[in-house]
């Protein structure tokens, strides 16, 4: 059996209906696992996009793959909300083994007129979301005994400033702490706690940053492998921390850039 089969597990990856979150969800399915795809449907007085359709589409594309997959909409900032989802893969898959937390919101700003109700909710969807959601998973973990994974989507942005992403990088910065905190905590109960650094990865959520046709260029300047990555760059490196073959990982941090962070000239 490959080290990288992850057959009988179950996973729930946050945010999970589009982007990096929809490309780790079919990568953990094709390896074997049953997926619960996380999602938010904002109140009709928030601006944001419906995100039920795209989660239902993830589901179907798993369950050709022969994998089991409900969509569960839940605000991971919400404690009652993610108590919920929690009730529920509970009752579909009867527990845990594998949490992805994905879920995470930038919405450009530039620090000297940032509004606090922005600030706060940028740290409450991207921080507290992935705390709420690895406490949930670890205690379901610990009760069932079996172990598990959990593997957070940190950021190059956790390493580095950004001039409109203040109340960004410092959630991507708290999340790749966290993990290692979590990792001392967890290890005596088979539980790994790692993150991944994703850097220029081209989704929704910069999608308008990066139309720049200049920024582009510079990207491909910048990035040694030549261009921007793809939300699938980062499935197998997370199936890679969620399998066996990383039992020996904890606390760990793993760069996916393309070489762009060390390229400093």
């Amino acid at each position: 059996m490959s080290p990288f089969d992850l057959t009988g597990k179950r996973a729930l990856v946050t945010g999970s209906s589009r982007g990096i979150g929809h490309a780790i969800a079919v990568g953990l399915a094709r390896a074997g696992a049953d997926v619960a795809v996380n999602y938010h449907r904002p109140p009709a007085a928030e601006h944001g996009r419906d995100n039920r359709a795209d989660a239902l589409d993830v589901v179907a594309e798993i369950e050709v793959l022969g994998r089991a997959a409900i969509a569960l909409d839940a605000d991971v900032s919400d404690v009652g909300a993610v108590e919920g989802m929690f009730a529920a893969i509970d009752d579909r898959f009867g527990g845990i083994d594998i949490l992805v937390n994905n879920a995470g919101i930038c919405p450009f700003h530039d620090f000297l007129d940032m509004p606090v109700e922005l600030f706060d909710r940028v740290q409450s969807v991207n921080l507290r979301g992935t705390f709420l959601c690895s406490q949930a998973a670890s205690r379901s973990m610990v009760r069932d005994g079996n172990g598990g994974r959990i593997i957070s989507v940190s950021s190059i942005s956790a390493l580095v400033g950004g001039a409109q992403q203040a109340h960004y990088t410092s959630t991507k910065a708290g999340i790749h702490s966290l993990m290692q905190s979590m990792a001392i905590s967890l290890g005596r109960h088979g539980i790994t706690c790692n993150s991944v650094m994703p850097g220029a990865i081209l989704t929704d959520l910069n999608r308008d940053d990066l139309s720049d046709q200049d920024k582009l260029d510079y990207f491909a300047r910048r990035i040694p492998v030549g261009r921007l990555g793809a939300p699938s760059d980062l499935a197998g490196p997370v199936v890679f921390l969620a399998s066996s073959a990383a039992a020996y990982v904890s606390g760990a941090s793993l760069l996916v850039d393309g070489g762009m962070f060390v390229n400093l000239q």
